[in-house]
């Protein structure tokens, strides 16, 4: 047992560590990194990321854990970045035309990059001048005559056509099919009736006649070859079905089937890399298995074909013909764990085809190293948002702002989401000063508690006003004040609640109320089961116990779950059977084992200045304190008004190791060892318990019917 003092209340963020006077001095370091300090937080994702980013084989996908906040999508995105543009296979653009031996079908063309555009704009040419000297050819009736007249223009207008072909196949074969279509369309068509030429002509445009010669740009890469880009790099940050796997709209009755193709992130994303969010698919609730499957297919054949699934209409599920190709893509999904190991149960195969995982830590270690990565992001964010830097001191209470959501003394969150936000509310509190203080941090903070202490605040109330049952000051028999922690949405906080033990001479053993009527979950009926067999270990020599006992949350009627009150339950039912009264005032939190260790728990600061609060609402008296279990001793990251009060002797922080110590200092009555007998000394608290346990057998003895037997 000990009674920790202020120092071990919090961490601090040594000042000689953080080597600046404001966050200003660090923007020279990082102009050509803007990340590199989220990456030294991160420093073996980032290894596992560039390895995987720079393997050019295909199939090496890339799966990225974390947790939200954590970065792992932003930085993952300027690695991306950064490999594209030391290493990869010469851009492509990717273009839809009229297949003129397949009739309405489409015909699929890779391009060199920034051809896609000008093939689009020269047949654009083309088309017009076709129509400009349409009227000159249809009008002729000899059609070997016609035929004549056009082939030597037919020459001259597809001669930049050829030019940009350049010796591509697939797109010389292309001019080749509209040459020989133009041909035949002037061979097979009559004359006009009537020398009705425009009666003619309106009629061809109205059948869409020119819209065979049109060009669909279904990937235009030329911007990102531009910014120096040598792949791809695509990130669907709200994908779908057709947003990923490419989708044919609904058109004119004329609008051939090619003008209506409309790429996906995967065609975008050929010869490169995308990034996709795996929480996005799963939450599609119409179409995320859909996708998924789609998504295996693809990994596995490495093929693409357009299809409408648009779910609407009787063109649902229609898959277009020639529309079938290749893409080299390395997939990169960002997931959540649990959502990565839901659907590895479901599809396990799924993941085989992602041999890189990029696992980003939830916390890194509290050292000057990760201290200087945190006043690094601050600085960075600080010239992005174009406010006030941090100095070394507001920066300290931003670090401990983040051990803090760990719980973790000698641990950082890397929740830079949560950081960011808090940066710019300390910021805000800041105004026009030049400077963000630890001052303006702690405001930022204090009122982001105040903002979520509503529902703590009704509970206090209702504690005050001697509504919910809660006593402080005293003494009582049987009776101990637990501590619960309470997460409704965003707002999480502590309460005390009372556990209240009644015993009695009986044969039924221990009876919790709450389990009796289905309002304790699995993990604290195992609190419980645990607890009464320590019991019965404890007093083995007067096994089977002679006892009936029963525990109760008092006004608890939302139901009861963790086993982090199962000490808190045993204190309350020694105090019953020995008869001995508990301080009141010390609220009490942890589990314990079999052999009577105190095991951690989880929500400890919440717990500690919940009560706290009710303890100054009801007045502090010197006597009020919580006991912990020693191995959350790290985890505590109190508010400055709690250690204020321990420093002032108001207020009392003790951590145990085992459930003997806890019980001795709430009854103020040495605990007891077991002599070689099994027995303990009269004059301690199980000592007590065993004599108690003594009499209820006599009784019960006493009490049960005498059996006659014949002849007697």
């Amino acid at each position: 047992m000990q009674i920790l003092n202020e120092q071990a209340l919090n961490a601090s963020v040594p000042l000689h560590d953080l080597t600046f006077k404001t966050t200003k001095e660090l923007i020279n370091l990082q102009e050509n990194q803007p990340h590199v300090h989220g990456w030294i937080a991160q420093a073996e994702a980032k290894k596992a990321a560039m390895f995987g980013l720079r393997m050019r084989q295909a199939g090496f996908n890339m799966l990225v854990l974390g947790q939200h906040g954590s970065g792992r999508t932003s930085l993952m995105q300027s690695a991306m970045q950064q490999v594209a543009k030391e290493m990869g296979e010469q851009l492509s653009d990717l273009v839809a035309v009229y297949h003129f031996n397949q009739t309405n079908q489409p015909f699929l063309i890779k391009l060199p990059v920034g051809l896609g555009a000008k093939l689009s704009a020269q047949m654009d040419v083309f088309s017009r001048a076709f129509m400009a000297e349409l009227p000159n050819l249809i009008v002729i009736k000899d059609k070997k005559e016609a035929l004549s007249k056009a082939e030597p223009w037919l020459v001259s207008a597809v001669q930049a056509l050829d030019n940009l072909a350049n010796d591509n196949e697939q797109l010389m074969q292309y001019i080749e099919l509209v040459k020989k279509d133009v041909l035949t369309f002037l061979k097979i068509y009559p004359a006009p009736a009537n020398n009705d030429l425009e009666g003619a002509l309106e009629a061809l445009m109205s059948d869409g006649f020119l819209n065979r010669f049109k060009v669909n740009v279904l990937v235009d890469n030329q911007a990102a070859a531009e910014e120096g880009y040598l792949q791809p790099v695509i990130y669907d940050n709200d994908p779908s079905y057709q947003s990923l796997f490419g989708s044919l709209e609904s058109g004119a009755e004329q609008t051939h089937e090619f003008m209506r193709l409309r790429a996906g992130k995967l065609h975008k994303a050929d010869g490169g890399m995308l990034l996709v969010q795996l929480r996005d698919i799963l939450n599609d609730e119409q179409n995320g298995a859909q996708m998924i499957e789609k998504l295996y297919r693809f990994l596995r054949n490495g093929t693409l074909q357009f299809e409408d699934a648009a779910g609407s209409g009787q063109s649902a599920g229609y898959v277009l013909a020639n529309t079938l190709i290749p893409l080299r893509v390395k997939l990169v999904l960002v997931a959540m764990r649990e959502d990565f190991y839901s659907l590895l149960e479901e599809n396990p195969d799924f993941f085989d085809h992602f041999p890189i995982k990029v696992e980003f830590a939830d916390s890194i270690n509290a050292n000057a190293e990760n201290y200087a990565a945190v006043a690094g992001y601050v600085a960075q964010k600080c010239e992005q948002h174009q406010c006030a830097h941090f100095n070394a001191e507001a920066v300290a209470t931003l670090v401990g702002a983040l051990q803090r959501l760990e719980e973790d003394q000698a641990r950082i969150s890397t929740n830079f989401a949560f950081l960011e936000r808090l940066m710019l509310e300390s910021a805000s509190y800041a105004g026009d000063t030049d400077v963000v203080t630890q001052t303006h941090v702690r405001a930022a903070i204090n009122a982001r508690n105040q903002r979520h202490q509503y529902f703590e605040t009704q509970i206090r109330e209702s504690i005050i006003d001697n509504e919910l049952l809660i006593q402080v000051h005293g003494e009582v028999v049987g009776q101990i004040n637990g501590l619960t922690h309470i997460e409704l949405g965003d707002a999480s906080f502590g309460s005390p609640i009372r556990i209240t033990a009644r015993c009695y001479p009986g044969q039924k053993g221990l009876i919790n109320i709450d389990r009796e009527v289905n309002m304790s979950g699995p993990n604290h009926d195992k609190g419980i089961f645990i607890l009464q067999n320590w019991l019965s270990a404890s007093f083995s020599h007067l096994a089977p116990l002679s006892l009936n006992a029963s525990l109760v949350f008092e006004q608890e009627y939302n139901g009861v779950e963790g086993d982090s009150a199962s000490c808190a339950e045993l204190f309350a039912l020694l105090s019953a059977m020995a008869n001995l009264p508990i301080q009141q005032g010390i609220a009490i939190t942890g589990a314990l084992n079999q052999f009577g260790e105190v095991m951690p728990i989880g929500g400890v600061n919440e717990k500690i200045e919940g009560y706290f609060r009710v303890c100054k609402a009801l007045g502090l008296d010197g006597k009020q304190g919580v006991i912990i279990p020693k191995r959350n001793q790290r985890h505590l990251l109190l508010d400055d008004e709690v250690v204020q009060a321990v420093k002032d002797g108001q207020f009392q922080i003790i951590t145990i190791d085992h459930v003997l110590e806890g019980i001795q200092l709430l009854v103020n009555v040495d605990a007891g060892e077991k002599d070689a007998g099994g027995s303990y000394p009269p004059n301690t608290v199980m000592g007590h318990a065993q004599a108690v346990l003594a009499e209820y057998r006599k009784t019960l003895e006493t009490n049960q019917p005498q059996t006659k037997h014949n002849g007697q």
